[in-house]
């Protein structure tokens, strides 16, 4: 089923004890996680990625209660639960009703889990991105939740500064709390440091893709950024493809998880797997030294920091 459906259990009451959240939006996968999984006076246990433990978490489900009320399990992993498993602890959950367990999985094997538990009562829910009008409708209830005053017009001017990326919109909401006042768009674009004016990611991926950079370094640093710091994140983008390289180089395929340490969404993944793989190992070595060169050469004193960039990117780009 899919995230419209779900909510309509919500709404009448008539949603099962047993979950598996999966899809493209990491977001909701964790706002529908958090919502079911908040019960008061509930026994719970959460297991994170690597954690997971079937012994473990068998053990919770088929326990009493401490409580006396409801065992909550919740397993958040990138890597697949084996089916088996996962078909023990629903079954521990059709056994006894005080049981509650989700599974969040934030890989992009989306088809194993559209259909692998049809026969059970387990509700399987793919949550897509949410597209525009739905992320207003999702701000929009964190505003009232947080009793921020905001109209729509605002909200939707929010998510335009962050490329409609909902995660990045919900953090900015506490910004505005302390605020006794209706908040404008004015104020978002004093408060809020977005990603659409200046995407540091996109200025990269243009240096690295050998396109006319100029106009977006002006534009960055007009717009108070420090010479030093572009420098370092470039070196910590390069720095990050490398080890996408060497992790696909050895293993065949990426894993956000085990590469960043965090769940990735699919196409940001697959997107810097295959620019990792454009450029060679001494590529990235010669790189890295390139550009730690010029931020010793920045640091110095009395020397023109943006010549030295603009001149240290432009051999960057002739060493791809």
């Amino acid at each position: 089923m899919y995230k419209g459906e779900l909510d309509k259990h919500i709404q009448n009451s008539s949603i099962s004890n047993s979950f598996v959240f999966f899809g493209e939006s990491s977001f909701l996968i964790d706002s529908y996680t958090k919502k079911l999984s908040t019960i008061e006076d509930s026994s719970s246990i959460t297991f994170y990625y690597d954690e997971y433990d079937f012994k473990s978490a068998k053990a919770h489900l088929s326990q009493a209660s401490l409580f006396g009320g409801v065992n909550v399990l919740v397993v958040k992993s990138e890597k697949k639960v084996p089916k088996k498993e996962l078909d023990d602890l629903i079954d521990l959950c059709e056994k006894n009703q005080e049981n509650l367990f989700i599974y969040a999985y934030y890989g992009s094997d989306h088809k194993t889990y559209a259909k692998a538990f049809s026969k059970k009562s387990t509700m399987s829910v793919r949550f897509f991105n949410p597209s525009h009008h739905e992320a207003i409708n999702i701000i929009s209830e964190v505003v009232q939740e947080k009793n921020v005053n905001m109209d729509k017009y605002s909200i939707a001017h929010l998510l335009n500064i962050h490329n409609g990326d909902v995660a990045l919109a919900y953090n900015e909401i506490e910004k505005f709390r302390v605020y006794d006042k209706v908040i404008t768009t004015k104020d978002i674009e004093h408060l809020v440091s977005g990603l659409a004016e200046i995407s540091m990611d996109d200025f990269i991926k243009k240096i690295l893709s050998k396109k006319d950079f100029t106009q977006d370094l002006n534009n960055i640093l007009d717009h108070g950024e420090d010479e030093i710091r572009v420098a370092t994140a470039l070196t910590a983008y390069l720095t990050q493809l490398y080890m996408f390289n060497i992790y696909i180089r050895v293993n065949g395929a990426p894993n956000a998880l085990e590469i960043l340490g965090y769940p990735a969404p699919k196409f940001v993944v697959d997107e810097k797997a295959a620019l990792s793989l454009k450029f060679k190992p001494n590529t990235y070595y010669k790189l890295h030294e390139l550009l730690l060169d010029a931020e010793l050469k920045m640091k110095s004193s009395g020397v023109d920091k943006g010549a030295i960039l603009l001149s240290t990117l432009i051999r960057v780009q002739k060493l791809l």
